[in-house]
């Protein structure tokens, strides 16, 4: 018997089930995809509140996640790094530095440290232990007992919310010449997060676009841009090119209970910022924890 059945195989719902198993509830994942397959192994995966308009639950969501990796990252949980990072300052301190821990502004700069996730490994390692059930439904209603709706851009259909829809973002990868340093600028979509053996460059966020065509020439202007900003990448070979489509959601993310089914979708390019802290929320929603 189960007790709570997660629809979704990405980092929101896997994290989801992970906690909600610590908590003691019986769990089965059902994913239509394998985790190789889904966005989440395509995104850079930094600890970052991108695209997210200011809101108390996505700074105490960021917050907690925030917390999570660090404390995991020292625990050497697979695929779990920590970076200094470096990003361009244009305004006023941005809301979201109040999860971020030791922040500070140098020379035009926020200089913080950032939790990294590669996520092949993660992903990995939050599956074990889990009931994982490799299928598609076609309505959530299929299912008995209490239901996490983690299905990302497939909770248009599955939730019927209009308000979902996919930014399309396209990154490259390239060997690591050394670095350790993330650099970001937001206002230019810039990024450069070196992993251990590689450095993921970006990138787009295109809202409501869905295909994943190769583009050979926005890849090469991502490689080229990133390399202004940080010269040492220049002969850096490059490995290949990931296209992936963000879960957004007009309004934000929607994370709430309504009947027998908890809906926990709409992250957007912040799915892995925003993990644990929403894992919580919906642990404490399906077993009544006040």
């Amino acid at each position: 018997m189960t007790d709570v059945t997660v629809v979704g195989g990405g980092v929101i719902g896997l994290t989801a089930a992970r906690r909600l198993r610590e908590a003691g509830a019986r769990v089965t994942v059902i994913a239509a995809d394998p985790p190789e397959e889904t966005v989440s192994t395509v995104a850079a995966a930094v600890w970052y509140p991108t695209h997210q308009e200011a809101d108390p639950r996505v700074l105490r969501w960021s917050a907690t996640a925030y917390e999570e990796f660090t404390r995991q990252a020292r625990d050497g949980v697979p695929g779990v790094l920590l970076r200094r990072t470096r990003m361009l300052l244009r305004a006023p301190l941005p809301w979201w530095t109040a999860a971020a821990g030791d922040v500070t502004t140098v020379a035009g700069e926020i200089r913080f440290i950032a939790p990294l996730v590669e996520m092949s490994p993660y992903l990995d390692w939050l599956a074990r232990g889990l009931t994982i059930e490799r299928r598609r439904i076609s309505a959530l209603d299929e299912l008995d007992g209490i239901v996490v709706n983690a299905t990302g851009l497939a909770a248009r259909e599955l939730a019927g919310d209009d308000a979902v829809e996919p930014a399309r973002g396209h990154v490259v990868l390239v060997e690591n010449p050394g670095l350790d340093t993330s650099i970001r600028d937001e206002s230019r979509s810039l990024y450069i997060h070196p992993r251990s053996r590689d450095v993921v460059l970006g990138g787009t966020f295109e809202q409501g676009r869905g295909d994943v065509t190769p583009d050979p020439a926005e890849a090469a202007a991502i490689r080229d841009r990133c390399i202004e900003a940080e010269p040492s990448l220049r002969d850096a070979p490059v490995i290949g090119s990931r296209i992936g489509l963000r879960p957004t959601r007009r309004g934000g993310p929607r994370l709430e209970r309504a009947g027998n089914v908890i809906h926990c979708y709409g992250h957007g390019g912040a799915g892995m910022t925003m993990s644990w802290g929403c894992a919580e929320e919906v642990t404490a929603l399906a077993l009544r924890i006040s």
